[in-house]
């Protein structure tokens, strides 16, 4: 039998890579950077599975092109590049890689609200251009986080972990999302409550919601009147769940004291004005960059496509009713 041939459409640590090419002729897009359209659909032809990124757009004219298709994994949590009915429809298997970059997420989440209501970076800026001149009672002076609201929007794997992160301030939590969770409500004795309470009470609020319809532009001129105007906003999950130009607004208007970003509304590019505010952190989606999630989630990719090539059921398939689906003869 002719080995498996997989496309990964961007180099990904070595381990995930030697674990496919032990059973698979492995191509990997040779340049660091995202895959032309073009490209993409050109090598999705001959190949049985296709490892890709968030940054690919896996809708139905991928599918088509990928006719041979046996499995797609997604090199992330999130679902929302990936257009998962049409999957679904063709009979293809989609995977993703959850928990194994839940505490690397939940960590950068806390360095960007600690970062912007301390202004470490904008101190930094000062003391890397030699234009400290000594210490003063009111310079940089920023907000504590000990004792204060914390609001968590979406309470899934990654947003439960952030809320537990902050016993060791003692902070109430209140968290938004369409299920109860157990865990936050026993351990921290959160608070379930609706949006608009979530967002007058919170001196934190951190995202970490998935992008669907529903939650686009969840955050914009309505919500931020709502905030707290000496609030902090921290967005680790999608961009495009913050109006971008509005939150410009409303941090030059003092609407709310400061944003942490990891994500962004079209990256790479950011809104007009934003990179040139001090009272706003940012990261270049590094939320996962730790060695050890990085590499475990190209682990985890890589067992998940091996399975779908196998025609086994993936451990982290988000459409297993593909199996369901399919006749005992696998036609």
């Amino acid at each position: 039998m002719d080995p498996y041939r997989v496309y990964v459409t961007r180099r990904i640590p070595k381990p995930g890579l030697d674990l496919l090419a032990e059973c698979c002729e492995v191509e990997v897009n040779a340049e660091d950077r995202p895959l032309p359209r073009t490209r993409l659909l050109e090598k999705a032809r001959d190949v049985d599975g296709v490892i890709g990124l968030l940054t690919d757009r896996i809708d139905a004219e991928f599918f088509g092109a990928a006719e041979r298709l046996k499995g797609y994994a997604n090199y992330a949590v999130g679902l929302d590049n990936v257009d998962l009915a049409e999957a679904t429809r063709r009979g293809v298997p989609v995977s993703n890689t959850p928990d194994v970059l839940t505490n690397a997420t939940a960590e950068m989440a806390w360095a960007l609200l600690l970062a912007v209501c301390r202004r470490v970076t904008e101190s930094d800026r000062v003391m890397r251009a030699g234009r400290w001149t000594g210490w003063g009672p009111l310079q940089f002076l920023g907000t504590g986080v000990t004792g204060r609201t914390l609001g968590i929007v979406g309470a899934g794997r990654i947003g439960t972990a952030m809320a537990l992160m902050s016993r060791g301030f003692s902070m109430p939590v209140l968290y938004h999302s369409p299920s109860a969770n157990p865990v936050l409500e026993k351990e921290l004795s959160a608070r379930r409550v609706d949006f608009d309470t979530l967002l007058a009470e919170s001196d934190y609020i951190s995202l970490h919601a998935p992008l669907t319809p529903q939650t686009r532009h969840l955050f914009g001129t309505e919500a931020f009147a709502k905030m707290k105007p000496t609030a902090y906003l921290i967005n680790t999950s999608r961009g495009p769940l913050i109006h971008e130009s509005r939150l410009v607004e409303a941090l030059k208007e003092g609407r709310i004291a400061g944003a942490g970003l990891d994500v962004y509304e079209r990256e790479p590019e950011m809104a007009q004005g934003l990179s040139e505010l001090d009272n706003v952190v940012f990261t270049p989606h590094t939320g996962s960059a730790t060695v050890a999630a990085r590499t475990d989630m190209a682990l985890l990719a890589a067992r998940n496509l091996l399975a779908m090539l196998r025609g086994e059921r993936a451990k982290n398939c988000v459409n297993p009713e593909v199996y369901e689906s399919k006749s005992p003869s696998g036609s």
